[in-house]
């Protein structure tokens, strides 16, 4: 045996690094080398570990005010997403996904925490008239955010663009970030519709480094202002113009997450990324010329109880640990803190109620749940510090079953069946007293559970 196997790093399957071992001539074959060496290795505990595994990296790509029908993949006719799409058939897709509350600010804080807006606190985008947005930033600083617990627990870079209304990015736990101190993030908005860049230079800083990287674009978010050559392309003679821009925003995200995707691929990164994409709340585009909401967005979608402001496609696609196809379980945003943090290799603390998504996306199974809940919220606070106080609705989805319950109303409640009336057309509570006392039973249950 040549002089050479004196340094020799070849790996035994037990997965022991032999580096510290020093081979002589006198070994008879490479054979014998590598026998000795794992001998060696399991006989000396104390000097030769096993090296740690390398977490995924992670890259959490979050639409904004995008409607769940609105994808080629979830059979929207018009409207072309071909990068999402080729990633839908690459990810376990779980077109049946909620976020709890239907507002941009609560849902981003879910996505960050794995908890609900009543459990955080960050329910509403904007606090009392005279109270100053930075006497909530201690609810983000204090809660078991994705970011703080990565790097904590397994030395992870984490890098905060886009949407992100807690003040400076560090306040999450992010290391690195664009946004400073803005309500919707400042900075940090320019990416997706000006850069991509922040990214790149991010990742390829410290490869030596597992990075989670949160994309949250405003994209398809207003200002409805796409590029000329993709308005072109919607604006038809026999469609609405408000309408044809929205179309040409989800385009543009679209392309985006291509851009993101295929930069990943071209540095070899796509064998041990984690990709989850999700919306942070459903949209469906106004075109009256009077406005029947607070925004150009129709009333049954953000801001809502209903599923057009509630409902999101999820995804998530890791190589050798997800398989691709579609799940017809319940799942909830509040669930994706959980099942990174279980790819990662962390525990998730107790105060999180969501459910780890991988086994079901590895082909292993179904969640063992048949329910999930939320809860809307105004848009302006009452009190910061009092969720109840700002509580619009609750609802539950249990089967095929969707019930909401009107807080200023406790004798109010609409029932739908959302496999058959998906837009939730037809109110049949009058009809089903007994579902309905069940599903209301259900509602009352988790949240004195929680609280």
């Amino acid at each position: 045996m040549s002089e050479g196997c004196r340094n020799s790093t070849t790996r035994c399957p037990r997965g022991f690094a032999k580096r510290s071992h020093r081979f002589t001539p006198r070994c008879a074959s490479p054979k014998l080398a590598w026998a000795i060496g794992c001998l060696a290795v399991l006989a000396t505990p104390q000097t030769l570990r096993a090296e740690p595994e390398r977490p995924p990296n992670i890259v959490m790509i979050v639409a904004d005010d995008q409607g769940w029908t609105d994808f080629g993949f979830m059979g929207h006719k018009v409207i072309q997403t071909p990068h999402l799409d080729r990633l839908a058939s690459e990810s376990a897709v779980f077109p049946n996904g909620y976020v709890p509350t239907s507002l941009c600010r609560a849902s981003l804080a879910t996505l960050m925490t794995g908890m609900f807006a009543h459990q955080h606190k960050i329910c509403c985008n904007d606090p009392p008239d005279g109270v100053d947005r930075t006497q909530m930033h201690p609810f983000i600083q204090q809660a078991p955010a994705l970011p703080r617990l990565l790097g904590k627990h397994r030395g992870y870079r984490s890098l905060q663009t886009g949407k992100f209304w807690e003040g400076h990015f560090s306040n999450a736990g992010f290391t690195d970030g664009m946004t400073m101190k803005g309500r919707h993030g400042d900075d940090g908005l320019v990416i997706g519709r000006k850069t991509m860049q922040p990214v790149y230079d991010f990742i390829t800083e410290r490869p030596d480094q597992p990075f989670f990287v949160w994309y949250a674009p405003m994209l398809p978010h207003e200002p409805h202002d796409p590029p000329a050559r993709l308005l072109e392309k919607y604006a038809t003679p026999d469609r609405n113009l408000k309408l044809a821009k929205y179309f040409a925003m989800c385009e543009w995200f679209d392309e985006t997450c291509g851009e993101l995707l295929k930069w990943l691929d071209e540095h070899q990164l796509r064998e041990n990324t984690f990709v989850v994409f999700v919306v942070d709340n459903g949209w469906i585009q106004e075109t009256g010329e009077v406005r029947t909401t607070r925004g150009n967005f129709a009333p049954k979608s953000k801001l809502s109880p209903y599923d057009g402001g509630l409902r999101t496609p999820v995804m998530l696609r890791w190589p050798g640990h997800t398989q691709p196809g579609r799940h017809t379980d319940l799942v909830s945003t509040i669930d994706l803190v959980p099942t990174m943090l279980a790819a990662s290799g962390i525990d998730k603390p107790p105060e999180m109620p969501g459910l780890s998504l991988l086994d079901v996306a590895a082909g292993k199974g179904r969640l063992d749940r048949d329910a999930v809940f939320g809860e809307i919220f105004v848009h302006t606070a009452v009190d910061i510090d009092k969720p109840a106080l700002n509580l619009t609705h609750r609802w539950v989805r249990a089967g095929d079953w969707k019930l909401i319950s009107f807080e200023a109303d406790p004798q109010r409640v609409e029932l739908f069946n959302v496999s058959t009336d998906p837009f939730e057309e037809r109110n049949q509570a009058p009809e089903q007293p007994d579902r309905v006392k069940t599903l209301k039973n259900r509602i009352n249950d988790w949240w004195d559970a929680l609280h």
